[in-house]
């Protein structure tokens, strides 16, 4: 006699049922009143597609192979069944393995009960309604198709007159899924004599376009499942007798593999695999910088819509060097990490009608000030964990519109879960192992079958933006990018253990950082100037290094050892922001393993000698100098003819234009005037940054958002002590009748389970009859009510009740008792 799945959660023990709930968390969101409740909810469909989510191919044959053994009549299974299913093709997969996949579905609870009496949990066939791709018995479909079946001679006779088009048909439904659509019109017969006008079709070998379906209709080889008459399209569906026959040379379950396929790919040298992706992330670090330095200079206006411009995005990937592709990554990456926002636009500053644009934070000048193993790991972590899916830049969305970075349009919640399937395939790989994207994809498939399909396009993509981030090199995962993964895991289970954040954080730097820290060339204090007034920095410069090269040179190359150049605008731009010429000189001779080659002293001299030998003010804007001769020779110079200079006395000029411009134009033609204050004291001007308000990384949360947290096994245990408690009241509520308002020592007894009292709220629905319905509330007391069912179905029972002509909604789950009214 079978076992309810409610008696045998009764029967297991608390560390059982613990276990239990630590492999499907979702059972324990929220707590279930009592073992019923759990029972229904385990069974439910949303649960049990989650349980089948998480299983490997190999474990979802097994579990096909108990649903096709089941006896007709009790729905149950045993072992040595599953065992003979699995064992019987060419290549039986070994029995333990068979038992391990058995034992993997009982601790999901998608088996349970003893080895001679397996039972499936309740929702599967739902889920999955054609196990192993075959189709439902000839019984259920056609008697027809059954009386044929039933005769073996006749049946592989019928097979084999089968045209080779038709035998086409029949083994692509063997091999799943059975089912099939009919074009319109190929069940009907062709007109006398027009079956060759017909035009070939390609998907049955050439035949007259119907004909081969028509032909398998006819001989009852398939059966029409659905669709209209005549000439509409329907559906077909191939029996599960003629697709086992036809499966008898590779087994009744497919090809079977116990363990994931092979990975052929020859493993790299670990030392290359690391230093390739090292070498990535200085990559990854220094272009993040100029995109947000770009940023800092001419903030990205947002869209209406949401989103940076597809014009600003190419503006910044031409700036930088990079192709859009990667330049979308890197911003998304940014704003993941807390690096860019939003600030709000004054009205007459708004472009394009947008009123915001995008700047960095003010994290991103701590950002800065970090080393590069630390900025790196910043950016990392945020890729694991942000819920957006960079590759969507550029495609078009439902209602055909670019998808724009930053916009909502590519948000997905499951793309944490994908990276994290992607590079936990590349983690459970022997280190410096480089597989193909083919052969990850088929891993993927093989690990998870139901959550790889159709999400080939996301997995390629995550792969692609490892390996552009350095968390792969070579196409292996790095040894940082493996601690990275595993402390990101870590750190979500600390999480999940601590949800309100009350454990203080160590703040020390993780192995990540320090692996990678090892394998980075070490900053550099020091720099190499040369005779052209070049300077090579042989590695990553410190970051007062980084500042001070910022102001007195400018960039040329990047890389592993980056050059500047020093010029006039450099120099000046120094001694704009506070520099005096003794101070540069000190700086170069301060940072410079070279001698200083003359013609920058002589550079820094004559530039400075210049500097401030004009003062600028506003008048507009003034200009005034001791020196008449030179104040006469700016008076002259037909390259500042548009200020509209005039002398107010020998040593002072005015326009009508604003300071600034004025010293613009001064210094294009070449002229280095300074701008002073009301007081006549020198304004020094140092660029000031805009930033946007800080915002907080997304890093620290989990990495998959879509998952149920899995709580520790003492807190499970606390919530089994829960449930016993409320199965103690529901059974107290089961066991005491005469509490239940209207049920009377003669009248019908109460239901003592939970699917007695299913069946008695059936019989009332169909009977339209009063039944007394006893029930936990949502604050755990127990009530009753009479009520007339209306409807039973969805996991709600929903009633009327007639003293107050109310329609009442009950959970099924927190139904105790239900007894009919006499």
């Amino acid at each position: 006699m079978s076992t309810s799945l409610a008696d045998h959660l009764r029967s297991l023990p608390d560390e059982s049922l613990a276990a239990l709930l630590q492999q499907r968390p979702d059972l324990v969101v929220p707590v279930p009143a009592d073992i019923a409740a759990l029972a229904i909810r385990a069974q439910s469909r949303v649960s049990v597609s989650r349980a089948l989510d998480e299983l490997d191919q190999f474990t979802l044959q097994i579990m096909d192979a108990a649903r096709l053994t089941r006896d007709p009549a009790d729905g149950t299974t045993s072992v040595d069944g599953v065992l003979a299913m699995a064992t019987a093709g060419p290549h039986p997969p070994a029995p333990t393995s068979v038992r391990a996949a058995v034992d993997r579905l009982r601790a999901r609870l998608l088996l349970y009960g003893p080895d001679h009496q397996l039972q499936l949990i309740g929702g599967i066939d739902e889920i999955a309604p054609y196990p192993a791709g075959l189709g439902r018995p000839a019984a259920e479909l056609d008697p027809r198709t059954a009386a044929l079946c039933a005769d073996p001679a006749k049946l592989r006779r019928t097979l084999l007159a089968a045209p080779p088009s038709a035998r086409a048909i029949l083994d692509r439904l063997a091999a799943g899924p059975p089912v099939g659509s009919v074009p319109p019109g190929a069940l009907q017969a062709p007109a006398a004599g027009a079956e060759d006008e017909l035009p070939p079709d390609e998907t049955n070998g050439g035949a007259p376009t119907g004909s081969p379906i028509r032909w398998l209709v006819d001989k009852r080889l398939l059966v029409r499942i659905a669709g209209g008459k005549g000439g509409t399209a329907g559906m077909v569906e191939l029996p599960r007798e003629i697709g086992l026959l036809l499966r008898r040379d590779s087994g009744p379950l497919g090809p079977l593999n116990a363990n994931p396929p092979p990975v052929a790919a020859p493993g790299r040298e670990p030392k290359a695999v690391d230093s390739a992706g090292a070498g990535q992330t200085m990559e990854v670090v220094r272009h993040t910088e100029a995109l947000l330095d770009q940023l800092a200079a001419e903030p990205a206006p947002v869209l209406r819509s949401g989103g940076l411009g597809v014009r600003d995005l190419r503006r910044l990937a031409r700036a930088t060097g990079l192709d859009e592709s990667t330049a979308a990554l890197l911003l998304e990456v940014a704003y993941a990490a807390g690096l860019t926002g939003e600030v709000e636009l004054p009205g007459s500053a708004a472009r394009y009608g947008a009123d915001q644009q995008v700047l960095p934070t003010g994290g991103y000048e701590l950002w800065r000030a970090g080393s590069l193993a630390q900025r790196w790991e910043q950016l990392a972590r945020a890729w694991f964990t942000m819920t957006r899916q960079a590759g969507l830049v550029g495609q078009r969305d439902d209602r055909d519109r670019p998808i724009t970075v930053l916009s909502a349009e590519a948000e997905r919640a499951g793309a944490p879960a994908t990276r994290r399937a992607v590079l936990g395939v590349l983690a459970e790989l022997e280190p410096a192992t480089a597989p193909t994207v083919d052969e990850v994809q088929a891993l993927l498939e093989w690990r998870a079958p139901r959550r790889s399909r159709g999400r080939e396009a996301a997995h390629r993509e995550a792969l692609a933006e490892a390996a552009t981030l350095g968390v792969t090199g070579l196409g292996a995962l790095t040894s940082y990018g493996r601690l990275l993964l595993t402390e990101a895991t870590a750190t979500e289970e600390r999480d999940t253990d601590d949800p309100l954040g009350l454990r203080a954080d160590d703040g020390d730097a993780g192995t990540a950082v320090r692996a990678l820290d090892a394998l980075l060339p070490a900053p550099v204090d020091h720099f190499l100037v040369q005779a052209d007034l070049t300077v090579v920095v042989p590695g990553p410069p410190e970051p007062a290094l980084a500042t001070e090269l910022d102001l007195a040179a400018e960039p040329e190359s990047a890389g592993g050892a980056s050059v500047h150049r020093v010029t006039a605008g450099s120099v000046r731009r120094a001694l704009d922001t506070g520099y005096s010429a003794d101070d540069l000189h000190e700086l170069f001779r301060r940072r410079s393993r070279t001698p200083v080659p003359q013609g920058l002293t002589y550079l820094i001299d004559d530039v400075a000698r210049k500097h401030g030998g004009l003062r600028a003010g506003s008048a507009g804007a003034y200009l005034r100098s001791d020196d008449e001769a030179l104040l006469a020779e700016v008076l002259a110079d037909r390259r500042v003819a548009e200020l509209s200079l005039r002398r107010l006395a020998p040593t002072v000029l005015i326009t009508p234009y604003q300071a600034g411009r004025m010293l613009n134009v001064l210094r294009e033609a070449g002229y280095a005037p300074v701008a002073e204050d009301t007081t006549g004291s020198v304004v020094l001007t140092r660029p000031k940054a805009r930033r946007a308000p800080a915002r907080v990384s997304v890093t620290s949360r989990a990495l998959d958002p879509l998952a149920t947290p899995r709580l520790p096994l003492p807190r499970l245990l606390g919530v089994v002590e829960q449930i016993r408690r409320g199965e103690a009241v529901a059974r107290a509520a089961r066991r005491a009748p005469a509490a239940v308002r209207g049920a009377t020592p003669t009248g019908p007894a109460p239901a003592h389970s939970h699917s007695d009292a299913l069946a008695v709220l059936q019989q009332a629905v169909r009977d339209k009859a009063l039944v007394w319905v006893g029930y936990v509330d949502a604050h755990g007391a127990t009530a009753s009510r009479l009520v007339r069912p209306v409807s039973l179905g969805a996991g709600y029972l929903r009633a009327e009740d007639e003293r107050t002509e109310m329609l009442h909604t009950f959970a099924l789950h927190r139904i105790t008792a239900a007894v009919l009214e006499k």
